[in-house]
């Protein structure tokens, strides 16, 4: 797995420190995982999450891979399970939706104080922000944004039975499920009163869609969960928040973040990837996912609101961990402006369903 920037900040085997890794007994456990690995290892932190924490390491051969594992500090309930993660991707392999190889995943908390589990890295781009995204050709962009929403229908398409996934979580009332976990996790992280956020919770309970069959929901579709390269994706991402339910959460998700430039509403998600040009539209978009699914989505601002209300519970969790110091050390983060974001997320889907 690749991200765009890495930490200057490492660990070669023992020699240093690095938050988070506890180099000696996490290089013992990786030795008997690996075949073949070497050490020492050379770890470091990948820049990019406020959530689970992402760690390169390279051993003496120059072979890389990924460790994944929980933030520091306190953790919301049922948040951040290494071993669900693990299973999703391992179960994903050999399907048509590209993910990283696994090598295993680690219960001990003796070990390095948490689970974590490890992958394979995957060279190339995370379009994380515009400038990334405008290094890319026209032609590029617009068949990775074909790319995309072929994947997320491919994805859908899947029987999670079939894969081993059938008992990830249940398959029906996904919405009313989001909506109970989403508000009990707001209550657990609110720091102050945004009345927006109780006013739509009410109106996504009294204007729920039914839900028509059931998927695998990626949770966070984006184009900063991709490694991409030649128009296309070569791994998918950060699978903490996948389940079974409503797939057209995650079109909803991704129609908010498929910004195009100069449209109102780019504060919410500064330099997204797709305000660089170039990308197919959103109608694009969902025209191609239907013909791909037959799912009709004309009712898909319902999910838009959805996807922005959860975004803002989430946002909140991140601003009380880094509040209170749980995602480690240096690292930097303009508390203000993510408490706003949370704000406008908020208003936007309620904008989204108000008559």
């Amino acid at each position: 797995m690749s991200r765009n920037e890495e930490t200057d900040k490492k660990t070669a085997g023992t020699e240093q420190g690095l938050e988070g890794i506890r180099a000696e007994p996490v290089t013992r456990w990786l030795c008997e995982a690996i075949p073949d690995l070497q050490p020492p290892l050379a770890f470091s932190l990948i820049a990019g999450g406020h959530s689970n924490l992402t760690y390169k390491f390279v051993d003496a051969r120059g072979a890389a891979y990924v460790l994944r594992r929980p933030p520091l500090g306190h953790v919301l309930e049922s948040a951040h399970d290494m071993g669900r993660e693990h299973r999703i991707v391992s179960a994903l392999a050999g399907s048509e939706v590209p993910v990283a190889p696994t090598f295993g995943l680690c219960q001990d908390p003796e070990v390095n104080g948490a689970p974590f589990y490890v992958m394979g890295y995957v060279d190339g781009p995370v379009l994380h922000d515009s400038d990334v995204a405008s290094q890319l050709a026209d032609k590029e962009r617009d068949a990775l944004g074909m790319d995309v929403i072929d994947v997320l229908a491919k994805l859908h398409l899947l029987d999670p039975d079939q894969v081993g996934l059938g008992e990830l979580g249940r398959k029906e009332a996904y919405l009313a499920r989001q909506l109970k976990r989403w508000n009990k996790q707001w209550e657990a992280s609110k720091t102050h009163e945004i009345p927006e956020m109780e006013e739509t919770a009410q109106l996504l309970e009294t204007q729920m869609p039914e839900q028509i069959g059931a998927s695998i929901v990626h949770g966070d579709y984006r184009l900063g969960n991709m490694i991409v390269q030649d128009g296309r994706i070569l791994a998918l991402l950060d699978w903490e928040l996948c389940t079974l339910g409503d797939p057209l959460a995650d079109v909803g998700y991704l129609l908010n973040s498929w910004v195009q430039p100069g449209e109102p509403g780019t504060e919410l998600i500064p330099a997204v990837p797709t305000a660089a040009g170039g990308f197919p539209t959103r109608e694009a978009l969902c025209d191609r996912y239907s013909a791909a699914t037959g799912r009709d989505l004309s009712g898909i601002n319902y999910y838009r609101a959805f996807s922005h209300w959860r975004l803002a519970a989430i946002g909140q969790g991140v601003y009380k961990r880094y509040l209170v110091g749980a995602m480690g050390e240096n690292r930097d983060m303009d508390l203000e402006a993510y408490k706003n974001s949370v704000h406008q997320r908020a208003a936007a889907a309620l904008a989204l369903l108000a008559p």
